[in-house]
């Protein structure tokens, strides 16, 4: 009483069965609606120390890592920001375009340390002139410049010109002081015999000290802030708080199809199939 055609009905179903199982694992979605997002924020440059003075432990574990650490959770706390990065000692480099791609600034930010630049010094500056050419002169956005350095600076010029730059190009400065005033050794590694500081012309170890008057100077006459980095989450805090009184501006805007999920009904019909599968026996 066995069935010809019956085995090839059941064979036909679990083959159809298993793939619409495969289409419902594939997730297929249907477009429901278009949408706009609407990006709101301001411009902000990170331009960070890289000078050999940044190695001094005068705050845990270094000046140089303090910083990083600060431009990183400032980072998580970012959502509609662009944000561009340079790195500066006694010229400056452009690490990171402005961009709204966080993780990528990350990226970026991870690479940063003090062999990056042969040149050594401090050139604020030099970082403030190449900020000022990351912002889109024709926008009407807010131009921040988060200087963190410890405000050691070797320029010819000075201060006065970077803080002219600054005004003239509308860009606020941030000055996040790092290090403290009693300043600590910078500690060097000659030859693989160990860490050594550096040493004068004299032979005297170099004490590298915190400035805070210049920093303070550039803060007050562009109409920025000064915040001192003792306290990590303060600082970030406080640096959060000043970018949230900057007029936000729209600056991009996208439309997008918002999907809905449809491997539901692929699932339930291949779960049909296999209940009439099982159910039908072979017998005539």
């Amino acid at each position: 009483e066995r069935s010809k055609v019956r085995p090839v009905v059941k064979f036909s179903l679990l083959f159809v069965a298993i793939i619409l199982l495969f289409v419902a694992l594939a997730n297929p979605k249907i477009g429901t609606q278009l949408g706009t997002v609407k990006r709101e924020g301001v411009d902000i440059v990170f331009a960070i120390d890289v000078s050999k003075s940044m190695l001094a432990e005068d705050i845990a574990p270094n000046r140089m890592e303090k910083a990083k650490r600060i431009v990183s959770e400032t980072l998580n706390q970012l959502t509609g920001d662009r944000v561009g990065m340079i790195t500066y000692a006694a010229t400056a480099f452009p690490q990171l375009p402005i961009t709204t791609d966080y993780g990528a600034a990350k990226m970026f930010l991870r690479g940063v340390n003090t062999d990056m630049m042969s040149s050594q010094g401090t050139a604020i500056n030099e970082a403030v002139k190449l900020a000022s050419t990351f912002y889109d002169q024709q926008g009407v956005t807010s131009k921040v410049l988060v200087l963190l350095s410890d405000g050691e600076d070797h320029s010819e010029s000075g201060i006065d010109t970077a803080a002219s730059i600054a005004e003239e190009a509308s860009i606020y400065i941030v000055s996040i002081a790092l290090g403290t005033p009693e300043g600590a050794p910078i500690p060097e590694n000659l030859g693989g015999r160990g860490i050594t500081f550096k040493k004068d012309n004299e032979g005297n170890v170099v004490i590298s000290k915190r400035n805070d008057a210049s920093l303070k100077m550039l803060a007050e006459q562009t109409k920025g802030t000064f915040i001192d980095s003792a306290d990590t989450e303060l600082a970030i805090s406080e640096l959060k708080a000043f970018l949230d009184r900057l007029d936000k501006t729209a600056f991009e805007t996208q439309t997008y199809s918002a999907y809905k999920d449809q491997f539901q009904w692929f699932i339930g019909a291949a779960l049909l199939l296999l209940f009439i599968d099982t159910s039908l026996l072979e017998r005539k």
